[in-house]
């Protein structure tokens, strides 16, 4: 039976301290029904050696088997279905490499695949939870506490719900999050009287517990819980991308006090997640994941709206499509032929085409018939993926899709996007991160009045951004602005962009001639922004009075492109000026918890940044002139400097000869002391041509260091 806490437990045990020093080697794979013998020992090698890209399972096994040798490892194969031996058998071929005392560790539902994988007396089954720890689930979740002492009123009618979960920890759980927050009686009472529990049990065995938990959802947040089962069972994803995608499919148009649709998709997102229907990955805690039973639920919201190709798809599509399909997703393989995509075009009212990429693997392939002749049929298309398909172009007619609000080509080869994209004035969403060829974006681009969100980060040949990219007034996401040469956008342009918020990068700093330009900018204005990155590129000025004037100009310029106070993160990078600006240091950016300084050659002292009062990771590399860390890094004489200092790292200062922390006088050390008195990490690495000066590492506030 699912939801009885089997994951649960086999986590408890895979994180519990003693088994991580007792094993050398620890790997989870998620197994599940589509079972990939190629992807799971991806994933067993990759919780060691990182990316693995071979894609041949006889090499994947010798690798592993390597691995695995003269090593006592755990392994967690979760959720296994297939009672196959032979496909068993292999699989576990290099698992005999390890020493004894080894240990597999198999979740299931199946009491086939336990008799086949388990020695006489290893299999433990789970029953239900009895009632008392049914009930603590239920009003940990639902109340945040342990017992009804401090709401007595409701414990009658909370022990009969939790007596209708028929001790299953996920009901319990989902049915307290159904409950969270709710202390009025007939709230409760509500739930308990539902007549979703006189229902039967449907084929797929979803508990009446859940359809419960589904029924008192929000009519949107339903919809947006629906679309879900586009994920296939296991599959770990990022909020803001599923929030970009309701987005995309109209499913955030319920009016909320003006509130804008992303703060909306927020909110059902976490509403979802509150009531259990989500959980974060304990892989990646950045992630989320549901649970197999909870896709099952979503699966059947949907109806036949929606379908996820498996994986393994044996290309006979005859007959999979229905005619009242809307939404498709499939997990994208190593190379997908045409014969994957067969009668696809045929359904007419297509409104989502969803390639997901396991994170594990790097470049794909697909034929060029999708991309060329498929998609482009598809002409009610609201959201279209790509991503991770090694795609070097897009056709011309992409622009005939007019109903487009989500378009997906990151991590692939595309060089220039076609003209055509500009005519997609219903899109919302473009993302092109990763794309390493990527040169320039298309001109015109503002014809897209709807463009939210331009993800562009990590497109490292981008150096220009196209004319009229100011009036993207909507934009409220734009990784990166590049300044170009000659008759590209400028700097100005981003004054008008007034609802930018999260991350800003603005690279090739080097290109604005006049300060007013960055004077236009008016960053103090845009407050919704949380980390800026300003980058000047190498100068290409060629005489002594010419440089003088680009270190003047790059000196200002820096003056003027200063940001909120509400400033969380900063980077300054190739800065050429000679000094840092005094705003740097103002303890009024109270918020700023992370600064980088990065190649700023000219500069002959550090910047006075030792008042800020939130600063916790303070990273200085490449700074070539600073030979003196004086009193003014510190703040000159402030009282404590650096009152929230974890981390401080100096590299590449082959200069540096003395650091004066503190005003010595008569208080000396003592005095000194004063400061940096939360640091827990100090590193300084000083390279030198012709020797290793120093390299060190300093924990502070441990008791080891280490030094090579």
């Amino acid at each position: 039976m699912g939801g009885l806490g089997k994951t649960t437990l086999a986590q408890l045990v895979f994180n519990d301290v003693r088994v991580k020093k007792y094993f050398s080697f620890r790997a989870w794979a998620y197994v599940s029904e589509d079972f990939d013998a190629v992807g799971i020992t991806k994933v067993i090698l990759q919780a060691d050696a990182g990316s693995v890209d071979v894609n041949d399972l006889n090499l994947l096994q010798l690798q592993l088997e390597n691995q695995l040798k003269n090593k006592k490892f755990l392994l967690v194969l979760d959720d296994m279905w297939s009672e196959n031996y032979d496909v068993r058998a292999n699989l576990c071929k290099p698992f005999k490499a390890g020493l004894p005392g080894s240990k597999i560790i198999v979740t299931t539902r199946n009491e086939g695949v336990s008799s086949m994988v388990t020695t006489p007396g290893a299999a433990h089954s789970l029953g239900n939870l009895l009632r008392d720890g049914c009930l603590r689930i239920f009003v940990q979740h639902s109340l945040g506490r342990t017992d009804f002492v401090a709401h007595q009123y409701l414990s009658e009618i909370g022990e009969k719900i939790v007596d209708r979960c028929n001790g299953s920890p996920l009901a319990a759980k989902t049915l307290g999050g159904l409950l969270r927050d709710k202390y009025d009686p007939k709230d409760w009472e509500d739930v308990l009287n539902s007549k979703i529990w006189d229902l039967d049990e449907d084929k797929s065995g979803i508990m009446r517990a859940l359809r419960v938990s589904y029924y008192y959802l929000p009519s949107h947040v339903k919809r947006c819980f629906a679309h879900c089962s586009l994920l296939p069972k296991g599959y770990e994803f990022d909020e803001r991308q599923i929030v970009l995608l309701w987005m995309a499919e109209g499913l955030l148009q319920h009016k909320t006090d003006g509130m804008e649709m992303e703060e909306l998709g927020r909110k059902s997102f976490q509403v979802l997640h509150s009531r259990s229907f989500f959980q974060r990955s304990k892989i990646d805690a950045s992630r989320f994941l549901m649970h197999d039973l909870i896709h099952d639920l979503a699966c059947w919201a949907s109806g036949e709206i929606c379908f996820s190709m498996e994986s393994n798809w044996d290309g006979n599509n005859q007959g999979i499509f229905s005619r009242n399909l809307r939404h498709f997703s499939y997990l994208s393989s190593r190379f997908d032929g045409i014969k994957r995509f067969e009668g696809l075009h045929e359904v007419e009212h297509l409104r989502t085409f969803l390639a997901l990429p396991l994170s594990t693997r790097k470049e794909l392939y697909v034929t060029n018939n999708l991309v060329f002749h498929v998609i482009p049929r598809l002409r009610r298309l609201r959201a279209v993926s790509l991503c991770r398909y090694w795609i070097f172009e897009l056709p011309d007619n992409i622009g005939e899709l007019k109903l487009l609000r989500y378009l997906d080509f990151s991590h692939s080869a595309i060089e220039v996007l076609p003209q055509s994209v500009s005519s997609l004035y219903n899109l919302q969403t473009l993302i092109v991160e990763h794309c390493y060829r990527l040169k320039k974006l298309f001109p015109d681009i503002g014809n897209l009045v709807n463009l939210r969100h331009l993800k562009n980060s990590h497109s490292n040949l981008l150096e220009e951004m196209p004319l009229r990219i100011g009036q993207l007034t909507s934009l409220r996401t734009l990784a990166k602005f590049a300044v170009g040469k000659g008759n590209c956008s400028g700097l100005r342009e981003l004054r008008s962009l007034a609802l930018l918020q999260e991350k800003l990068t603005i690279s090739g700093l080097e290109n604005v001639n006049e300060v007013e330009d960055a004077k236009e900018v008016q960053l103090t204005g845009k407050e919704k922004l949380e980390a800026l990155s300003l980058k000047w590129g190498d100068s290409t000025t060629s005489s002594d009075s010419s440089e003088v004037v680009e270190i003047q100009t790059q000196t200002r310029v820096l003056e003027m492109l200063k940001p909120h106070y509400g400033l969380k993160e900063l980077k300054v990078q190739g800065y050429g000026g000679t000094k840092f600006p005094a705003w740097l240091g103002q303890s009024s950016f109270d918020n700023l918890v992370v600064l980088r300084f990065k190649n700023c050659n000219q500069c002959t002292s550090l910047p006075s940044v030792g008042h800020l009062p939130s600063l916790k990771n303070l990273f200085i590399k490449g700074m070539a002139k600073v030979n003196n860390v004086g009193l003014e890094f510190c703040g000159n004489y402030c009282s404590e400097p650096f009152p929230s200092l974890e981390t401080l790292r100096f590299k590449d200062m082959q200069e540096w000869e003395e650091w004066i922390s503190h005003a010595g006088t008569a208080g000396g050390d003592q005095e000194a002391a004063k400061g940096f008195p939360r640091l827990r990490e100090l590193s300084i690495l000083i390279v030198r041509t012709y020797h290793l000066l120093v390299l060190c590492d300093y924990n502070v506030g441990s008791t080891s260091k280490s030094g090579r």
